[in-house]
């Protein structure tokens, strides 16, 4: 997203100073380089987000993909009356939106479910595809992207209003809220207000506030460079500083800002100031245009009336924003470096490492209600709670055993570590049911690969504990079984390690 944002930065720069014109070939060819990921964002966010609902990426990927597709942008476009079997279908363009695909995505997962509870495991696979696709695009067509159109409308209706009355306060509502607009996909509202304004009367006195948005997020992106110490973070801040100073804020908000909560906070606090500032100067936009420093001649109008207004007003989101994100802090992420110094599992003092199969809340095993695990008789080891319903490989190695009941899998690692994964307290008893096995006795197997899937809610509305014991049934050929301290794992990050009694460490 860093690297996108500061192509588009560049080319803008290119074009303003003319040396290449948006004509140009090269010129295409580069923009759409820059532009695809946003443009395409859905896309991206349909797979983000059916992971982190348990949906289907494929189907979600596909609806993303008819919201985008050329047939239906031209329905946008062309302002043809669209219906549905009837029902009206107000269009919107959802290139660069965020809310309609996640909501759409989050609706299918649910809807999903509840298919595969009622149609026979023999059909499912395709079946219940095909019912999400033919529901949800649609769906998402006929209600979520009006409410993004409806709602924006309502905005527009609004701030006309507030303008009328108060200038200061509309300008202070949208500087602090153009962003936040622009993500839920309901800007669009105020787009055709802009452009009528500037059409009609040659200017217009809405549009400059929402440049204080622009630099507000923009010094909030500056603080975070300053106060931050993870190096990654502070490179990504720092190039998305450039952008953003230019207008392309993508990079500065789903990159940055967004992902750390308080400096985006801090970010619409900083615009309501600055666009209360310009929308009391009365500072006009006389030409359509992104805000940018290289685009703030589209302010400057005949005696230069309102321009002082619109620099003192980003100058001041700019500051506002980046003070209070220095001030206020965010949780800095920590430097891979910093986490392994940090570790409660060594690498220093471990043969071998075995990687967490399931996100989820640790446990220990003496805690496991289950007298088999808790006593250890059957291996050392450490217990989940698990949150998402995946078991994936924790090394790379062989599936020794996989039961036909599908809630327990052996495997051996390459480097002879014996694994016993059980999901669940007496799951035995569904005889399968509510699980999906994805491998079979004697397959290779890498590490992060998909095992076995398992529906926890149902799971658990059957009567059965869904915590899970991870057994080193080996466990005597080590001198060392240590767990995790961390309260919490994510798949694939550090839960044991294993000693060998031969180790040259000892």
């Amino acid at each position: 997203m860093a690297g996108a944002g500061i192509l588009k930065g560049l080319l803008l720069i290119a074009s303003n100073f003319g040396w290449l014109e948006a004509t140009d070939t090269t010129y295409i060819i580069l923009a759409a380089t820059a532009d695809s990921l946003f443009y395409f964002l859905p896309v991206l966010l349909a797979v983000t987000t059916a992971r982190k609902f348990e949906g289907n990426i494929f189907t979600a990927v596909t609806i993303a993909g008819a919201l985008l597709y050329p047939s239906v942008i031209a329905l946008n476009a062309e302002e043809v009356a669209t219906t549905f079997f009837g029902i009206p279908v107000t269009m919107m363009s959802y290139s660069s939106t965020v809310i309609p695909i996640i909501l759409a995505v989050f609706v299918m997962s649910k809807f999903e479910k509840l298919c595969n509870r009622f149609i026979h495991e023999s059909v499912k696979n395709f079946i219940t595809p095909l019912l999400s696709l033919v529901v949800m695009v649609p769906l998402t067509l006929i209600v979520f992207g009006p409410i993004g159109v409806n709602v924006g409308n309502a905005i527009a209706d609004g701030l006309l209003a507030v303008f009328s009355f108060s200038p200061l306060l509309a300008g202070a509502i949208l500087g602090a809220s153009w962003q936040l607009l622009v993500i839920f996909g309901v800007h669009w509202g105020l787009v055709p207000v802009f452009i009528n304004n500037v059409a009609v009367y040659g200017r217009d006195g809405i549009k400059p506030s929402s440049a204080a948005s622009v630099f507000a997020q923009t010094g909030a992106t500056f603080g975070v460079f300053l106060k931050t110490k993870n190096k990654k973070l502070k490179a990504l801040a720092g190039s998305a500083t450039v952008t953003a100073l230019f207008g392309i804020t993508e990079p500065a908000i789903y990159g940055v800002t967004l992902r750390l909560k308080k400096p985006f906070i801090a970010g619409i606090i900083g615009g309501a100031v600055g666009g209360a500032i310009i929308g009391q100067a009365g500072t006009q936009a006389f030409a359509s245009g992104a805000p940018g420093l290289l685009t703030l001649p589209i302010f400057y109008g005949p005696g230069g009336e309102g321009f002082l207004g619109l620099v003192l007003g980003i100058v001041a989101a700019f500051l506002v924003s980046a003070t209070l994100t220095y001030i206020l802090g965010f949780e800095d992420p920590i430097e891979e470096t910093e986490a392994s110094e940090d570790s409660n599992v060594s690498k220093e003092k471990s043969d071998e490492e075995i990687a967490s199969p399931l996100e989820g809340k640790v446990v220990d095993l003496t805690d496991v209600p289950d007298s088999a695990f808790a006593s250890e008789a059957m291996g050392k080891g450490v217990a989940i709670e698990p949150t998402s319903g995946r078991v994936v490989s924790p090394v790379n190695g062989t599936v020794t055993v996989a039961f036909k009941t599908k809630h327990a899998i052996g495997l051996v690692s390459d480097s002879g570590a014996e694994i016993l994964i059980h999901v669940g307290i007496d799951t035995v008893q569904l005889e399968g049911k509510h699980f999906v096995s994805h491998v079979k006795q004697g397959d290779q197997v890498k590490k992060g690969d998909l095992l076995v899937e398992f529906d926890i809610e149902e799971i658990k509305k059957a009567g059965y504990q869904v915590v899970t014991p991870i057994i080193v049934t080996n466990s005597s050929n080590y001198t060392e079984v240590n767990a995790t301290k961390n309260n919490s794992v994510k798949e694939q990050e550090t839960l044991l390690s294993l000693k060998l009694f031969n180790s040259e460490s000892d």
